[in-house]
């Protein structure tokens, strides 16, 4: 029974979850430069000074002049990503999710740099954006770089790399369990100790970290009033709205990708003139440039009339999608953020059976959960980003509904759609393969035909045509002893009278073996390894008596099975 466990780890454990450790402190570093990037490109492009103080972009006294500047950002950044580095361009997320499906979890020390740096620039001269996105990234790229160094395996890579984007999540916004889930949710495509367990750590790590380089506390405190009865059906409504908007959100980013890729001009050029749209928003509504915090935490805390907050947030979500459909550098969480909570603000007088407030964090919720399709992700980032307990039943009810009519309607997330456009498909269901769930012994097969060393090939032909069987190799063994195996082919075009020890060469003796314990998915793997139709199970790998032959149709019929659970449909009673 040694081989049969709850889950599949070992020694290396210990070591990836010293090293995600040590990754959670270097992504904590990484944030905080950062978000001092993003200060001092703020003063130096709205204020013309070098200063790290933290400055909105909203109080410029620039006039018209603000509508230059996020095209010069854009300029810049343009011709970074073509002469340093195009992984920089996008917002992060999925550019880390490529990595990991399709690039085996390698990134390169260029991004390391060039995104915090490009991110900042961007962000600094006005753009929409968060930090979350590029943290995400240049965590990931730490995380990435280390392993790369090191003698690990593809799938401890990503862990790695998973483990620098998550502490980089937690040390922007002090979510350290929202973190984890987006992780479960969006980057490791699995839910094992092997990868769970370091990621979980490093956002810890970078959790008790955040306090001394940033504020603690709640990044946007809030208390609502608990819900009422009413609520539910107003839950409902908002979840169904917010799944609309979703999916109008990322149709239009989309629509916007595919304007600007077909203009007559290099992609270096088009963060600029997404640029220009955002300096032109700026100018007629300025706190819907830079990350906007302070203009989240207005909304949640119903600071402003709704007149103001419809301009704000219909100018925000122009200019946010134009600027990211250029290709340029930043993140999507902030934006949602604020798009969702305006968006609450003014759902909140038709609403009944809860606080404003409290409209505007649950569609918020809904809004990144639905569009990022990560609903679990989204309902605990509420929760950490404001520490309301009395919200956690209604944000959980709108962000599944939103959820759920945005993936009926939308195959794709904003996430996962910009990586199928590229030809690349992403699939995120997760369950327990059948194969792991199954062991050697209950698949293989019992009383196959086995021959002794003595026998002829002419008497072992003669047994398996009046057997009719058909196997693609037959045991020999002697009292009970796996001797070898002789394949089908080889045995019928042998001569009658040879013998059919003879018949089996030193080389392949034991290609491969299977014992009784062993999930199946370790035999599978063994016989493809070895390009074999079949295993020989043995006692074990000390004792080679003979117990079964497992095939590849063997292997088959546990995903059969799932399969016929999936889709077939009966009535017991």
């Amino acid at each position: 029974m040694a081989f049969r466990r709850d889950y599949t780890v070992n020694r290396r454990l210990v070591l990836l979850s010293g090293l995600a450790m040590l990754i959670g402190i270097a992504s904590t570093l990484a944030a905080k430069l950062l978000i001092l990037l993003i200060r001092f490109f703020t003063n130096l492009f709205f204020f013309q000074t070098l200063s790290l103080a933290e400055h909105s972009p909203a109080q410029h006294h620039l006039g018209w002049w603000v509508i230059v500047l996020p095209a010069i950002g854009g300029l810049v950044v343009g011709l970074m990503a073509r002469y340093g580095s195009e992984k920089i361009r996008g917002h992060g997320i999925p550019e880390a999710m490529e990595a990991i499906l399709f690039g085996k979890s390698r990134m390169s020390a260029r991004v390391a740099v060039l995104k915090p740096l490009s991110s900042g620039i961007v962000i600094g001269s006005g753009g929409p954006f968060g930090a979350e996105g590029p943290i995400t990234m240049t965590g990931g790229s730490l995380g990435s770089l280390l392993a790369q160094y090191l003698h690990v395996s593809a799938g401890e890579r990503k862990t790695l790399l998973v483990a620098g984007a998550c502490a980089g999540m937690t040390a922007i916004f002090g979510t350290p369990v929202a973190a984890v889930l987006l992780a479960v949710e969006l980057l490791l495509f699995e839910l094992r100790p092997r990868s769970l367990l370091p990621v979980g750590l490093a956002c810890a790590v970078a959790g008790f970290l955040r306090t001394p380089f940033f504020e603690a506390g709640p990044l946007f405190p809030l208390q609502t009033a608990p819900v009422q009865m009413a609520g539910l059906g107003s839950c409902i409504t908002a979840g169904l709205l917010i799944g609309l908007l979703a999916v109008f959100v990322t149709w239009a980013l989309h629509q916007v990708e595919d304007g600007f890729a077909r203009l007559p001009m290099h992609w270096m050029w088009w963060p600029a003139l997404g640029g220009l749209a955002v300096g032109l928003g700026g100018y007629l509504v300025p706190r819907a440039l830079g990350v906007g915090y302070d203009v989240i935490a207005d909304l949640l805390n119903s600071r402003l009339d709704l007149a103001v907050v419809a301009v704000l947030i219909g100018i925000k979500l122009c200019i946010w999608l134009l600027a990211l459909g250029s290709g340029t550098s930043g993140g999507v969480l902030a934006p949602l953020l604020m798009v969702g909570a305006g968006v609450g603000v003014l759902l909140s007088p038709w609403l009944p059976g809860g606080s404003p407030g409290l409209w505007s964090l649950v569609c918020m919720a809904a809004l990144l959960g639905s569009a990022l399709g990560a609903p679990l992700t989204a309902v605990v980032f509420a929760f950490g980003l404001t520490h309301d307990g009395d919200a956690l039943l209604p944000i959980m009810l709108a962000t599944l509904v939103a959820w759920g009519l945005a993936t009926l309607l939308q195959g794709r997330s904003i996430m996962t759609g910009k990586i199928a456009r590229r030809g690349l498909h992403v699939y995120r269901e997760y369950g327990v393969d059948p194969l792991e769930r199954s062991h050697v012994g209950e698949l293989m097969q019992h009383g196959v035909v086995a021959f002794n060393a003595g026998h002829t090939a002419g008497y072992a032909q003669r047994m398996l045509r009046a057997s009719a069987s058909k196997l693609p190799a037959y045991p020999l063994v002697s009292r009970g002893k796996l001797l070898g195996m002789i394949g089908s082919v080889d045995l019928f075009g042998a001569a009658d009278d040879a013998l059919l020890l003879d018949l089996v060469s030193q080389e392949a003796v034991f290609p491969a073996l299977a014992y009784p314990e062993e999930p199946a998915r370790v035999a599978a793997a063994r016989m493809n390894r070895h390009a074999l139709q079949c295993l020989p199970v043995v006692t074990s790998a000390a004792n080679h008596t003979f117990l079964g032959l497992l095939t590849a149709n063997d292997l088959l019929r546990p995903g059969v099975e799932a399969f016929s659970q999936e889709n077939t449909r009966e009535k017991l009673r």
